[in-house]
């Protein structure tokens, strides 16, 4: 029977190379490969071959300490600063780090098994005692404090708070939707017109009482759609003179609204 992967001493790759390390006493950081890789040979001849994902990390570990041995018969390679490379560095500081760990899991494991042997004794106060309140003397715990010292505290509260406020993000306003109908802008454009035949844009929009960028722009809309249909012709002197508007004589006012209506559609 061939000996298992897991042994007392090592279950592991790294865990084989510690132990191989440990029991021939060799310097870490002056690993005799030969001697080591030999030796980590013999057990994987040894070993079973049942689990072949394990075996698999063995084999990983023979094949790079194969590579090591085999470059350290060839000449040292030079690093960017005349230095020789050394081909084990790599191993050594993973077994360093490994052995780390191991240390570290075996000084949990061992906290973990002293907690376990700890015990406590459950509290006996009475409960009785355990609600009691000590009574509380307001006059010693006001002292002097008098409505004028109350006063100055809260005030210094208050100007602590003010200087938390943002001085400029505290001016925003909240932003609310500015809901503007097309069809109830050409509603009131022809209203307007029946009221004053002439007219011009900018009274348009005084008389509404609104004057946001989408209050002109669908008033804009609104006229150029009462233009289309007929409803209203519109005069312009210069190219940033006033727009004057005068009714027209086109469809009626259904014909305006369902061509509004089919515009929203198509939008």
């Amino acid at each position: 029977m061939g000996i298992p992967v897991k042994l007392p001493a090592f279950e592991g790759p790294l865990d084989l190379l510690l132990h191989l390390i440990e029991s021939n006493k060799i310097d870490i950081y002056d690993i005799p490969i030969v001697t080591i890789t030999d030796q980590y040979m013999e057990y994987i001849r040894a070993m079973e071959r049942k689990d072949l994902n394990v075996m698999s990390e063995f084999l990983v570990m023979a094949a790079t300490l194969l590579e090591i041995k085999a470059k350290m018969l060839l000449p040292a390679e030079v690093d960017e600063e005349g230095e020789e490379i050394d081909p084990r560095a790599d191993l050594v500081e993973r077994l360093l780090e490994y052995k780390l760990y191991k240390c570290m899991a075996a000084e949990l494991k061992e906290r973990q098994t002293m907690a376990g042997q700890s015990l406590y004794r459950a509290g006996e106060i009475p409960p009785e005692v355990e609600a009691y309140e000590a009574p509380v003397n307001l006059e010693e715990l006001l002292g002097d404090l008098t409505l004028g010292r109350l006063n100055e505290v809260f005030q210094a509260v208050l100007r602590r708070s003010e200087d938390k406020i943002d001085p400029v993000r505290s001016k925003f306003g909240e932003i609310e939707k500015e809901e503007v109908s097309l069809e109830d802008k050409m509603t009131y454009v022809e209203e307007e017109l029946t009221r004053s035949p002439r007219t011009n844009f900018r009274k348009l929009l005084q008389n509404s009482g609104r004057h946001g960028k989408m209050q002109v722009i669908v008033t804009f809309l609104a006229v150029l759609e009462l233009m289309k249909v007929g409803k209203l012709t519109v005069h312009q002197e210069g190219t940033f003179g006033e727009i004057y508007i005068e009714a027209g004589n086109g469809a009626g006012t259904g014909e305006g609204k369902e061509h509004a209506q089919s515009r929203e559609h198509e939008e």
